[in-house]
């Protein structure tokens, strides 16, 4: 059942979540605007950047990208000199994105507690994971570079 308990899962779930809100919610709370149509376009644009970067980065390291997984190189180049979680981020902002794309604003509430999931399930072990491998080096970057941004 490990495999299953993936960011991926995770994501897709918020994705239901939100499409469902979107069309459950009250007519009276869409917001039916063109702006927020480009702002969601925008945000999940960003988000599938951020984890094509962080793909890229792992790849050119050789390290692995999937959780729970011990990492063979610490990867503190390219778009993760800027923050320690890209592809945690990218989700977030692809959720956020498609919660206004879908007209479903208070699906927004989604978004902390994806990010709040993600960190107590996967960066919190990942990070412990990191430290125990990489102790100096693994500090030195996180005095450095933000988890989020």
């Amino acid at each position: 059942m490990k495999w299953i308990d993936i960011p991926p899962v995770w994501l897709g779930l918020a994705l239901v979540f939100t499409w469902w809100t979107g069309i459950l919610q009250p007519s009276a709370l869409r917001m039916d605007l063109p702006i927020l149509d480009l702002l969601g376009g925008l945000l999940v644009g960003g988000g599938l950047v951020l984890m094509g970067l962080a793909f890229v980065e792992m790849r050119k390291q050789r390290t692995t990208v999937i959780p729970h997984m011990e990492a063979s190189h610490l990867v503190t180049t390219g778009i993760f000199a800027r923050t320690r979680n890209p592809i945690y981020l990218g989700d977030a902002l692809v959720l956020a994105g498609l919660a206004l794309r879908w007209d479903a604003p208070l699906a927004l509430v989604l978004v902390p507690v994806f990010m709040f999931t993600i960190t107590q399930r996967f960066i919190i072990p990942e990070e412990a994971r990191l430290r125990r491998a990489f102790r100096a080096d693994f500090a030195r970057y996180c005095q450095n570079t933000r988890r989020w941004m």
